[in-house]
């Protein structure tokens, strides 16, 4: 399985323009790859820098045949120009899709920051590898606080996740709402998450579970431990951060961290303000 993570900032390169042709163009350049998951994709939201008020989800899926499209939008507001504007995160899966979670992240007030609302989205995927649930998210950029009350909730959700795993269906969710599909106890956290490699929130990310549920690794440690994490951000002149920096991450665990064969990042496109990072499973 090859999977893709990329904060795109809604199709914007570091030319100023809004172009997901040339996000579709870098995505295919990079590889095959059997999942991608992107962050800040937007969908009827033209106040944004450059933005048009296109329908990003439906551009990209149609640049993406034979994908499956989840979205999970964390930001839903008026739009200007009438009807809702939504911005959030996506996974585009070739592979079978089981059952769906948009989860909206803690966002706890703060009266002297800015910030906005968050979201996981998670995906049980049937891959070569065996089945695992997928997560994507976008943490908190201006706000340790809020990121360490994001991280506690992805804990809590992964831990619960790892429960449900061993639960069987009763006889009466045979069918409709109530029935019960399976949700795997592996699995692929990925993102832009907004620290830096050195910052408390990737070890919280990686501590060990008191309940035993299965912990994080973090995949560019696994494949090269004793190597920097290579900078995802703050490579190209202008940019939101002072240096470069790896906000960009794919934590798999334990049972996936022996299959992984291969994690890169794409350090030469200026697609948008992040880099591409990719994993290869096996």
């Amino acid at each position: 399985m090859r999977l893709l993570t990329w904060n795109i900032q809604w199709g914007r390169g570091m030319d100023g323009r809004v172009d997901l042709a040339r996000i579709l163009r870098t995505i295919r350049e990079l590889g095959d790859f059997d999942v991608v998951c992107l962050q800040e994709v937007a969908v009827n939201f033209p106040a944004l820098p450059g933005s048009r008020g296109e329908d990003e989800v439906a551009r990209l899926a149609e640049g993406l045949p034979g994908y499956t499209p989840v979205y999970g939008a964390a930001t839903d507001v008026p739009a200007a120009g009438g009807g809702r504007s939504h911005f959030g995160n996506a996974i585009f899966c070739r592979l079978p899709v089981g059952q769906v979670w948009r989860h909206l992240l803690p966002w706890p007030v703060e009266m002297d920051q800015p910030s906005m609302q968050r979201v996981l989205v998670e995906a049980v995927v049937e891959a070569d590898v065996g089945p695992l649930r997928v997560m994507t998210t976008h943490l908190e950029y201006y706000s340790q606080a809020q990121r360490f009350a994001q991280i506690e909730a992805v804990r809590r959700l992964h831990a619960e996740a790892c429960v449900a795993s061993a639960r069987r269906p009763l006889p009466e969710e045979a069918g409709g709402a109530f029935e019960v599909f399976p949700r795997p106890a592996q699995a692929l956290l990925c993102g832009d998450m907004n620290f830096p490699a050195s910052a408390p929130e990737r070890a919280r990310i990686l501590a060990p579970f008191a309940d035993g549920a299965p912990g994080f690794r973090d995949a560019w440690t696994v494949r090269h431990p004793d190597e920097p994490h290579a900078p995802t951000v703050g490579i190209h002149p202008v940019g939101f951060v002072g240096q470069p920096e790896c906000f960009d991450y794919v934590f798999v665990t334990e049972a996936l961290a022996v299959r992984l064969k291969a994690h890169g990042i794409d350090a030469v496109t200026a697609a948008s303000d992040h880099q591409p990072v990719w994993v290869e499973l096996g």
